[in-house]
């Protein structure tokens, strides 16, 4: 029953998805092996441009994994990939000074990243839940449900909203933090643009994506209904 015509509406996001994984591996493999004339590591970049912007309080710390760099509002963590860590390529350095910009938008009080911030735990229970509620809902033709899930699915979207100028506003902060403290050419500020671009566009993708999904479930609601 729910592998029917509407399984259609989540295919160019599934599509646009992989093309954002696909374009994120290809630009940091690319700028990855490409070191910067100033030659410092991420690490110690990241130390300086917080420092330099009155957020020298984070911590900075390696993480495991590959493309898990991150900043922990929660805990003030700075937690950088160990392909990104010691690592003075200039994708080192935009992935880095990305996640520095995030923690100096927590510094700022960023509004967006607030929010964000408030909406994460509802937005794991509505994640999780959402779908299951509203099938429930949808087997036993009770509308209520239909909504309760459709509604708790609508949060993760608004989330995936909230979460684009928070992105786009810490890519945008890493170029110029790097440009302020002279870590980059004008060359390499073109590539931390083409990673950090990149990046951005998974977010893009996974917006997409949610907003099709929540289409499916308004027209499987609509379809019972008639």
């Amino acid at each position: 029953m729910f592998f029917d015509y509407t399984i259609l509406f989540v295919i160019p996001g599934l599509i646009l998805g992989l093309w954002a994984q696909a374009r994120v591996k290809s630009a940091y493999a690319k700028y990855s092996q490409v070191g910067t004339r100033s030659g410092i590591n991420a690490e110690h970049a990241v130390s300086r441009l917080l420092s330099m912007n009155g957020a020298g309080d984070v911590a900075i710390q390696p993480t495991k994994g590959q493309l898990t760099d991150h900043y922990d509002p929660s805990s003030n963590t700075l937690r950088l990939s160990e392909g990104v860590y010691g690592s003075s390529s200039i994708a080192a350095l935009g992935i880095a000074a990305h996640e520095a910009g995030h923690a100096l938008q927590k510094a700022q009080n960023y509004p967006f990243l607030s929010l964000r911030s408030i909406m994460v735990p509802v937005v794991n229970i509505g994640s999780n839940l959402s779908w299951p509620i509203f099938l429930a809902g949808l087997l036993f033709s009770f509308e209520p449900l239909m909504y309760a899930g459709i509604l708790a699915f609508a949060l993760v979207v608004f989330f995936s909203l909230v979460t684009l100028p928070v992105e786009f506003d810490a890519s945008r902060r890493a170029v110029a933090m790097l440009n302020a403290g002279g870590f980059l050419t004008q060359e390499e500020e073109q590539g931390v643009k083409k990673v950090l671009s990149a990046a951005a566009l998974t977010y893009v993708a996974s917006f997409v994506s949610a907003l099709l999904q929540l289409l499916r479930l308004l027209t499987l609601m609509n379809r019972r209904r008639r």
